[in-house]
């Protein structure tokens, strides 16, 4: 029986490489001249700081046209909480892997009622869609990648 998993994952290297690439056009822009402002990457969020809040989001602009470059989906990048320490402002953006309970739901409500014929199972942060026919299959990627849900969806392990 054919099937294939969908997943919700980040190349981190290309997440790294975005940084670098991000950090090297911080040091170049005119407008960030004799401004602290840096752009780290940890392990599963990246820190932005600089001195005032509009500048923390033009450091996220920029990354963002880096990662995008790189064919990153900007959407698995989660703006958080915003830190202040003396005169310095910290966001930290969430890098989204897995998909969590709330969206394999959202999901498989979303598959069950296009009235497609296949069996979507939760397997921890995958989903496992297996169906009799391959064009059920390619129906329910397409169906997966029109919609909105507000997170990037890949589809691996296509199993004739």
């Amino acid at each position: 029986m054919p099937s294939f998993d969908i997943v919700s994952e980040i190349d981190m290297n290309q997440a790294k490489n975005a940084v670098e690439n991000a950090k090297r056009e911080l040091e170049t822009r005119f407008d960030f001249r004799g401004v602290d402002a840096k752009i780290e990457l940890n392990k599963d969020h990246i820190e932005l700081t600089a001195e005032a809040d509009q500048q923390v989001m033009q450091l996220f602009d920029i990354f963002a046209g880096k990662a995008s470059k790189l064919q990153l989906d900007v959407s698995s990048f989660k703006i958080e909480k915003e830190d202040r320490h003396g005169k310095y402002i910290t966001r930290h953006i969430t890098i989204k892997q897995g998909i969590d309970k709330d969206m394999a739901k959202k999901v498989v409500k979303l598959v069950k009622d296009s009235g497609i014929k296949v069996q979507v199972a939760i397997q921890g942060e995958e989903l496992r869609v297996t169906g009799k026919k391959r064009d059920d299959l390619q129906a329910v990627m397409q169906l997966v990648r029109t919609s909105d849900l507000g997170q990037p969806f890949q589809f691996k392990n296509f199993r004739d």
